[in-house]
Formats: structure tokens, C-alpha cells, sequence
């Protein structure tokens, strides 16, 4: 390579010569690097973790050359990471502090999480540099976040016409561990069928735990088995040897910023410690372990510097320092405070302070959130059509808005809802994806940490459960960061039975299982308007949101209602009134306020019928009030009986209003079998007008 800078002096090796060319590096600032990588792992696995002070300790020792060498390659403002629990010396490469690493592992109020999360799980919002996306506690999660990140760069490129996004790249650190996992495969059919720039920096220790190579992947190596993968760079090497792994990386992380498309880069490292302080490592042979320790990157890096004559002094001179700052830093610690258990509970949502990054709040880019007045004139129209419409209108308002899913191209989605919308919008907005819902929900989360609208359609409920790592993981971004980042996705999923039959794999309503997936907000309206008015205030929203639609209304009568205008914003937790009585009130939701609706025509006057319209947040006070007005209570819903949302809603009232009660609450659900697809097996398992009104008449004379 040119000329290597080593604390001000310019030096080449022979051996350096023809590698890496042009590109500089400190070798001693790596030496400082690594050396505090390597002190910080000896005194937790000496001193902090045998006494109790750090729970969960996770050595990269053996790893430390290769990802500080790939930290100090990533020198563009819009460069984004996902790391792993192994990756605490990249972190310190890109800016972490000692002192937070420790507060970090002893969970102290200064870590990156504020000690909400693990020692080892980073995060690291742009500062003018390089951004770490919050990293997952799952292994193999890393991968279709970063592919988001690398679409939203050409995004940001092609669509907002950001020049200053060219050349940036996404990259995704993981060991062979997590080449088996679901989110590795996702992320790689994203980067190689549309070209991105990501890079795929595979860290090989041989083992995932206790589990060898040769399990996780044929032969052990990822590298030699995808040589014929089509769209992709494959590179592999020895992550030990510094200015072969210094080629290695540069080659590799060129090549991604040059356009052509994504990289794979295998480099084989050691595992000098344990997975964890507990791993004793027996499932070694001692001469496997003799092997691994003649491979330590410390010992290479320093017989590398002594080839580039620099002093063994200046060696130890280091790492006297790096040893007294670490000192310095765990006294610092010590001392400072732990966490306040008062602000545990903030951030699972927007709590009106903008993250330092993700969605468009950040950058001012946020629509405001309209008038809750419907402007509904004109003829009534489908459900499905308002929802069309209201995508249109909010796209034709904000550029930063991509819709995306399986079918919703050309298709224009198997129901409907993108029609004509890919011709009118190009295929950098609305585009079709692979059948990989985890690759759908995954990519959704980098994008909107890089400053976009993800709006993805899931074609059924049941097709979402390939992608619950992922939602779950999106809910707690932004407690998990203490609102350093946050990823507000608004999800599209049509719901429940259809209008000619059922089945148990498209007829799923299940929002009970979202409403306890935490960080997310649940709408489920029951008409075109309040769909409208509900989905437009999740497109201008700060959370991430699950928008469903019963497949029953979608263009059906029930559903239909005239437009409610191009401003129109229902808030959330809003329950809406549709009949008013004195003697009994029912509570429901989705496609069954419709049954309800019917079924109450049938006791004129006695009757208050509320239609929640969102799950999470819902209308806890209106309830109340009507509860207290009537004293008697249904709750109807086409989710399963039990686990449904009513227990929630039966709770508390229970708790809040038990002296208003004049008769026990009730509730109608679905039997606790999946929906039937013969017709007549269907309506027998979900609530029946007919036996709603049995409720109410049983009420009514309790």
C-alpha cells in the first residue's frame, strides 16, 4: 500500500507494498486499540465478573484486529453498522469510550442503554460519522436491518437526490454462528437481487458456542459455499494477519462503495476465550487450543510492528496507558450513579423528544398531524379504496414514504390496496419484494433508522409470524436505546375470515398477541373512514404500528363510508359511539362491530354500543364511562377466547369500575380452534349475531 502513518512517521514494509494501495492506517493507534480491547476482556474476566459487578461477559479476544481495522475503514457520515455481542472492539474503534464500555457491562446510568439493555448489545447514533444501529440480543437479527439501511442509501440517492448519501454503505457484523439463522438468508437475497451496497463481514471462530463450523454451514465455510452466488463479491482470508486482513477489508469495503454490489468477506479468527466467563471451553482439544493461542492477533500485530521498527518501547508504552486509563475508568464508574428506577417505563412510545435518529422527526421531515373533523362528502366508498386512496394522498405529500411487500408492484397487491400506485410512483416506492416476511419486516427497520417511511404490506395475518423476532425487536428499539433511536414502521395486514370462507392460514385475526408485543401501537377500524382517518395518523406518527384490515370489509357494504378528505387524522384511543342505551354496553371491535350492530337493532334504546377503533392505545376512560352508565358489559371479538384482548378490558373494569357492576361481564370470541374453511364449520366458531343477542338478553334480565 502508500504510505502507513504510525504516530506521525511514515513508514512501508516490503511487506506492505502493493497491498491495500493508498490506503493509510495508524498501526499504533490499532495497537492502542486492540491493547484496550484486550485489557478491558482481562479485567472483566479477572476482577468484575467473578465479583458480581458484570453480569453477562461475552471476550472478543481473537476478534479485535479484524473489526478495528474495519472501523477505521468506515469514514463516511452516512455508514451504518450492525454489530453483535462480540463486537465491543469495533465499538471502541468507532468512538466507545472505556468508560462506557465498563458502565456498559455494570450497567450503570452512563452506558449506551442507560443499563436497560445487556453489556455487550450497542448502539451508536451518527454523530457527524458513523452510525451503529441498535444492535439485537438475537443472533442473525443484524442482517435485514443493515440490507434496510443499504436500500434507504440508494433510496435517499435516487428518490430524494441526496448526493451526499453516494458511496455510503451498510455493513453487518456476524460470526458463523449466524449464517444459519433465517435473517443471514434474508439479508443476502435482499443485497444480491437488487445489487446493494452491503457488505457481509463474516467473523469465523469455528465455533457457534460449542457447535462446530461444519453444523452451521457445509464444510464450514460460508465463503467457499456461496463461490457461485450470483451478484455478490465473495472475499476470504485471515483475520489475524494484520496487512492481509487490512487488504482484505479495503478491497472489500471499496468494492461496496463503488456500486457494484454487495460483499461477503470470511475471515477466519480464533475464540481465545469461552462463549461467555462460563465456557470453560472443554468441547476444545488442547491442541486445537494451542493453535488458536499461536494465532492471537496481539502477538501478530506486535511481531508486525516490530518489522516495521517500531519500538518495543513504544509497545509498552501503550499499554501502561491503556491500562492506567482503563484504572481511571473503573474508578469513574464506581462511583457514578446506577440508572433511576422512575424513568424505567419511559420510551416504549413517543413521548413528544425526538430520538437523536430514526423516522422523520429527527430531520424535520414529519407531516403534521391533521384535522380529526371528516370532510365526507360524495358517494360511499370501499374500504379497500379509502386506504388506497389515503396511501396516494400521503405519498404525494412526503417523498420519504416506500411501500413494499410481496405482490404490490405490477400486482398491486393481492387485495388491491396498490393498484396503478407502482406506475404513478416508480418502482423506487412501491416495489415487490421476496416471500420473506422476515426480510420484509427486517429491512423496514433499517430504512426508517435512515430517515424513511416504511409502509409494508403482509399479505395475511398468519404470513407475519416468519418476522415475530423482528417486530419484537422494532417495539423495544426505542426503550431498548432510551430514545436514541426509534423506527416508526406503519404495518398494512388484512386480518380475519373472508367474505366467502375461511381457513386456518388466511383467516387469522390475532391481534391479541400484538397487543402484548410491546412498543407498538394497533389499529383496527371497522369502516373506510375511520380506516382513513386511523392510517393517515400512523403515517404521521412517531411509532411503529400494526394497521389491520378485516378482509370482510374490504369491499363489502358493512365497510363502506364516503371519504373523509385529504387532512383527515383520527387519534388513536378515540372509542367511537354508534348506539346509546341505559341498560347494557358492549365493547367490540374490527368486522364484529358489524354483528354487534345487528344484533343491538333488536333492543332499541337499551343498548350502548362502542366501537374501540385501536387496540393499543384503547379508550380506557369512554369504557369506564359506559360502564358506569349501564353497569352491565359485553365485550365481542373475533380473536380467540382465550388470551383474547377482552380479558385485558374485563380487568379493568374489574379493577376501576366492580362497584358499577350489576351482572357479571361477558364476553363472545372465537371458539379456540383455527377458522374452518367449510363455510358452515366458520360461522358456527365465530361469534353469530344470533349469539350475541342471546348475551344481550341474558344480560338484560340478569
Amino acid at each position: 500500500m502508500g504510505k502507513t502513518n504510525i504516530s506521525g512517521i511514515s513508514l512501508q514494509s516490503k511487506e506492505d507494498k502493493g497491498i491495500a494501495r493508498n490506503h493509510k492506517v495508524d498501526w499504533l493507534e490499532v495497537a492502542r486499540l486492540l491493547l484496550l480491547s484486550r485489557e478491558l476482556d482481562n479485567l472483566e474476566e479477572t476482577k468484575l465478573t467473578p465479583q458480581g459487578k458484570i453480569k453477562y461477559q461475552f471476550s472478543s479476544k481473537g476478534h479485535e484486529l479484524a473489526q478495528i481495522l474495519l472501523a477505521m475503514s468506515l469514514d463516511h457520515p452516512h455508514d451504518a453498522v450492525t454489530v453483535y455481542y462480540r463486537s465491543r472492539p469495533f465499538m471502541l474503534a468507532a468512538g466507545l469510550t472505556p468508560t462506557e464500555a465498563l458502565a456498559a457491562g455494570m450497567a450503570r446510568k452512563e452506558s449506551p442503554t442507560k443499563g436497560r439493555d445487556t453489556g455487550v448489545v450497542y448502539n451508536k447514533p451518527s454523530r457527524s460519522g458513523l452510525t451503529v444501529l441498535p444492535a439485537s440480543g438475537n443472533v442473525g437479527a443484524q442482517y435485514t436491518p443493515a440490507a434496510g439501511w443499504a436500500q434507504a442509501v440508494l433510496y435517499r440517492q435516487r428518490v430524494l437526490g441526496e448526493p451526499d448519501w453516494e458511496r455510503s454503505i451498510a455493513v453487518a457484523l456476524g460470526g458463523d454462528g449466524s449464517i444459519a439463522a433465517n435473517g443471514f438468508w434474508a439479508g443476502l437475497n435482499i443485497a444480491t437481487t437488487l445489487r446493494l451496497p452491503l457488505l457481509f463481514f463474516i467473523e469465523d471462530n469455528s465455533f457457534g458456542l460449542s457447535v462446530p463450523s461444519d453444523l452451521q454451514t457445509p464444510g464450514g465455510n460460508i465463503a467457499a459455499n456461496l463461490a457461485s452466488f450470483k451478484n455478490i463479491m465473495v472475499l476470504d482470508g485471515d483475520g489475524t494477519d494484520p496487512p492481509k486482513a487490512l487488504q482484505l477489508i479495503t478491497q472489500a469495503v471499496d468494492y461496496v462503495r463503488s456500486g457494484e454490489g454487495p460483499c461477503l468477506l470470511r475471515l477466519e479468527v480464533p475464540r481465545l476465550s469461552g462463549h461467555t466467563f462460563i465456557d470453560d471451553q472443554s468441547y476444545k482439544s488442547p491442541t486445537r487450543l494451542t493453535a488458536e493461542a499461536q494465532r492471537d492477533p496481539l502477538d501478530r500485530l506486535k511481531r508486525y510492528l516490530d518489522s516495521l521498527h517500531i519500538s518495543p518501547d513504544i509497545w509498552e508504552t501503550t499499554r501502561i496507558g491503556v491500562k492506567k486509563q482503563l484504572a481511571e475508568a473503573l474508578e469513574s464508574v464506581e462511583d457514578s450513579a446506577e440508572p433511576d428506577p422512575d424513568e424505567v417505563t419511559r420510551h416504549i412510545f413517543f413521548e413528544g423528544a425526538a430520538p437523536l435518529q430514526g423516522g422523520l422527526r429527527p430531520e424535520q421531515a414529519l407531516p403534521l398531524i391533521g384535522s380529526a373533523e371528516p370532510q365526507s362528502s360524495g358517494a360511499r366508498i370501499n374500504f379497500i379504496d379509502a386506504v388506497r386512496k389515503a396511501i396516494t394522498q400521503e405519498m404525494e405529500i412526503n417523498q420519504r414514504i416506500a411501500v413494499f411487500g410481496e405482490d404490490v408492484g405490477v400486482k398491486g397487491g393481492v387485495h388491491g390496496a396498490t393498484l396503478d400506485m407502482q406506475a404513478k410512483f416508480g418502482k423506487d416506492r412501491i416495489f415487490d419484494t421476496s416471500l420473506s416476511e422476515e426480510g420484509i419486516l427486517g429491512r423496514s427497520i433499517g430504512m426508517a433508522l435512515a430517515g424513511l417511511l416504511p409502509l409494508p404490506e403482509i399479505q395475511f395475518r398468519k404470513y407475519a409470524d416468519p418476522a415475530y423476532e423482528q417486530i419484537v425487536d422494532l417495539g423495544t428499539l426505542r426503550w431498548r436505546t432510551a430514545n436514541n433511536f426509534a423506527a416508526p414502521v406503519v404495518v398494512r395486514i388484512p386480518v380475519g375470515y373472508g367474505k366467502k370462507t375461511g381457513d386456518p392460514w388466511h383467516s387469522v385475526s390475532g391481534e391479541a398477541i400484538y397487543a402484548h408485543t410491546l412498543g407498538w401501537r394497533i389499529a383496527y377500524p371497522s369502516n373506510a373512514s375511520d380506516a382513513v382517518g386511523l392510517l393517515r395518523t400512523s403515517m404521521r406518527g412517531d411509532d411503529p404500528t400494526f394497521f389491520l384490515e378485516h378482509r370482510a370489509l374490504l369491499d363489502t357494504a358493512e365497510g363502506r363510508r364516503p371519504y373523509p378528505g385529504d387532512d383527515f387524522c383520527l387519534p388513536f384511543a378515540e372509542a367511537n359511539v354508534l348506539t346509546e342505551g341505559d341498560e347494557v354496553s358492549i365493547v367490540t371491535w374490527g368486522e364484529t362491530v358489524h354483528r354487534c350492530l345487528s344484533a343491538a337493532s333488536s333492543f332499541h334504546g337499551r343498548v350502548t354500543l362502542l366501537d374501540l377503533r385501536t387496540i393499543i392505545p384503547w379508550d380506557k376512560d369512554r369504557v369506564l364511562e359506559s360502564v358506569h352508565q349501564t353497569g352491565k358489559v359485553l365485550i365481542v371479538h373475533e380473536d380467540t377466547f382465550t388470551g383474547g384482548f377482552a380479558g385485558e378490558i374485563i380487568a379493568t373494569i374489574t379493577a376501576e369500575a366492580f362497584n358499577a357492576l350489576d351482572a357479571p361481564i361477558m364476553r363472545l370470541a372465537t371458539a379456540d380452534v383455527p377458522i374452518p374453511y367449510n363455510i358452515n364449520l366458520m360461522q358456527a366458531v365465530i361469534p353469530s349475531v344470533e349469539a350475541i343477542q342471546a348475551k344481550i338478553a341474558e344480560l338484560l334480565t340478569f
